[in-house]
């Protein structure tokens, strides 16, 4: 018996040395501002969280088969893990939510929350639309995943000014992101 806890207990310390916390905020964006400048190319950065819908769903549009050569062709794509739930705070690059502040971001704001980024780490622009008349948008502003044709055009155009894309390619992801909208809950 003792020997079975012995081991049992090597084998638990063990599974805690061969999990890694998720690297710092500040070394996940170096390494992408270093790899955007080797491959020209310019960043879109993330702000997610394992518990939010619409941060898969961006993920899962950016990866859709018909999109992710585009944007792997003039991005790199990373992602910072921030305001996870008690519990999976562990989750979390640290230093993230400074960095989402950083950029203008407000972590009441709702997530996802992304930037469009220079390899120099100027910002093209991020997910707060500004509203009509107005050039800076705010918290109340965010498009999130964009899924609305309103957000989808202002989510394109971004993507437009930061890249090679030309207007078939920017139609393909158009087109792919309006699939995001929820369907209608009028009973019409």
């Amino acid at each position: 018996m003792k020997t079975l806890f012995t081991l049992l207990l090597v084998l638990l310390s063990f599974g805690s040395f061969a999990q890694s916390a998720p690297d710092s905020s500040t070394t996940v964006l170096n390494a992408a501002y270093a790899k955007a400048q080797s491959e020209h190319k310019n960043v879109i950065l993330m702000f997610h969280a394992s518990w939010c819908g619409w941060c898969k769903k961006m993920e899962a549009s950016i990866n859709d088969p018909d999109c992710q050569k585009l944007f792997n062709d003039n991005y790199i794509i990373v992602y910072l893990d921030i305001l996870e739930r008690p519990g999976k705070q562990n989750l979390e690059n640290p230093g993230g939510t400074d960095v989402m502040k950083s950029f203008n971001g407000d972590p009441n704001g709702g997530i996802p929350f992304w930037v469009i980024l220079d390899p120099s780490g100027k910002a093209f622009g991020n997910s707060y639309k500004p509203p009509v008349g107005s050039s800076v948008g705010t918290a109340k502003d965010n498009v999130g995943c964009p899924a609305e044709a309103d957000e989808v055009a202002y989510f394109t155009s971004l993507l437009k000014s930061s890249s090679k894309l030309n207007d078939e390619q920017l139609a393909v992801i158009k087109n792919r992101f309006l699939k995001n909208k929820p369907a209608s809950t009028n009973a019409n």
